[in-house]
């Protein structure tokens, strides 16, 4: 960090202050924008069309991008986030320039609470709040053409004190390309063919078709863009469909609120793909996830004797993780808003802009209780006594910040 201090571009801009965050391709470090006096960056990150005159400090996001990410694709990065403008949920990017054989990003700089501090705890109406911030940053992104590709917590920047958030992190974002020639892409375009009676086939086939893999196999391997955190890749991700669209993020925001509601995180820990798969044919079954590869033309199958042909309900999942016996009405708002959001189907998927009109979010069913009902006086002794033992949980005053 000092080495980069010392360089001619940065003196009289930018005071480095710590290091915030580390990856593959960047490192991101928090910095004191010197200029902002100046006439620079004097705006509020949060709503760009606020000036911030008033503050004695100002502080960004310097995303120091290594010379191990092509080109193309730090060019990619550096466009989406210029043509991300104009949306308080979503991040942008206030200025970029080389520095020797690298690229530096200049990003606002988002206070925010670790996501680890807030899963266990958050009431619905916490959710609700985190969730309609998190969806309507994702349909401005979605509008533009965007796939984002990697929504998880750590990319979702939340403040619980302002109820808001900024989704962060477009390196792996593209632009949605429907020239796919995935099977998926005709069913949604021949509507005069019924899809049941295509999956139904697709079904038939694979009970004919003997269990394994041919020796000689000549048919060509497909290839699809798998891009994505584990845990969190959508099914048409990992069936490798040529023809994804910004729906698979969708899915990710379902895993999220999956997380919430089961208090489990990460509730999906698959190794790899195959795992992946067993692990959401679990919970949905056997024979939705055929139907689901027959959209891509594709066979699925298992022998595994614990995988029910049609799986379990979500609102079962979640009270058996959650050890909560009956749900609010509040919470079962949020359990139809998930069956929406986590549908294996991308074609039956709610977009997140139709996601937004959801009761869950506009007509909110009953009071707000502590999670599962419980009354009050008890959730203030778990918070207090609960989590001394737990290694995983974090203090309460660190602030985690863009990474």
């Amino acid at each position: 960090m000092r080495k980069l201090q010392d360089e001619a571009m940065l003196r009289g801009k930018f005071r480095l202050i710590n290091r915030v965050g580390e990856g593959t391709f960047s490192t991101v470090y928090k910095a004191q924008d010197l200029t902002w006096n100046k006439g620079a960056f004097q705006t509020d990150p949060l709503d760009p069309s606020k000036p911030l005159r008033g503050m004695k400090k100002q502080y960004v996001a310097l995303k120091k991008i290594y010379v191990t990410s092509s080109p193309a694709r730090i060019l990619n990065e550096l466009e989406i986030l210029n043509d991300l403008r104009g949306h308080p949920a979503v991040c942008h990017i206030k200025a970029a320039f080389r520095l020797d054989d690298q690229v530096i990003a200049v990003l606002p700089y988002f206070p925010h609470t670790d996501f680890r501090l807030m899963f266990r705890t958050f009431l619905v109406e916490d959710m609700r709040h985190y969730f309609k911030s998190l969806l309507d940053g994702l349909a401005f992104v979605h509008k533009l053409g965007v796939i984002h590709r990697d929504i998880k917590p750590t990319n979702f920047l939340y403040n619980p004190k302002l109820r808001r958030g900024v989704l962060v992190d477009f390196g792996l974002a593209e632009y949605e390309n429907q020239d796919g020639n995935c099977m998926c892409s005709a069913v949604r375009t021949r509507a005069f063919v019924p899809i049941h009676d295509q999956i139904m086939d697709s079904i038939r086939f694979s009970k004919q078709t003997p269990v394994g893999y041919p020796r000689n196999d000549s048919r060509p391997s497909r290839r699809a863009n798998r891009a994505g955190t584990r845990g969190f890749r959508a099914p048409e991700v990992l069936f490798k469909c040529t023809n994804q669209n910004t729906k698979l993020d969708v899915w990710s925001v379902g895993v999220i609120l999956l997380t919430f509601l089961a208090r489990r995180f990460p509730f999906f820990h698959s190794m790899d793909d195959a795992d992946a798969l067993i692990e959401i044919t679990s919970i949905f079954g056997k024979t939705k996830m055929q139907q689901t590869a027959a959209e891509h033309g594709l066979v699925f199958d298992t022998t595994i004797p614990t995988i029910l042909p049609k799986g379990h309900s979500l609102e079962r999942i979640i009270r058996w993780s959650s050890s909560v016996v009956e749900l609010t009405g509040r919470e079962i708002q949020a359990v139809d808003l998930l069956e929406k959001l986590l549908e294996p189907s991308a074609i039956l998927r709610w977009s997140a802009e139709s996601a937004l009109y959801h009761d869950f979010f506009n007509n909110p069913q009953g009071a707000d209780l502590p999670w599962g009902g419980e009354d009050p006086e008890n959730l203030e002794h778990h918070s207090a006594h609960g989590d001394d033992n737990d290694d995983t949980a974090c203090d309460a005053g660190d602030e985690v910040k863009l990474i």
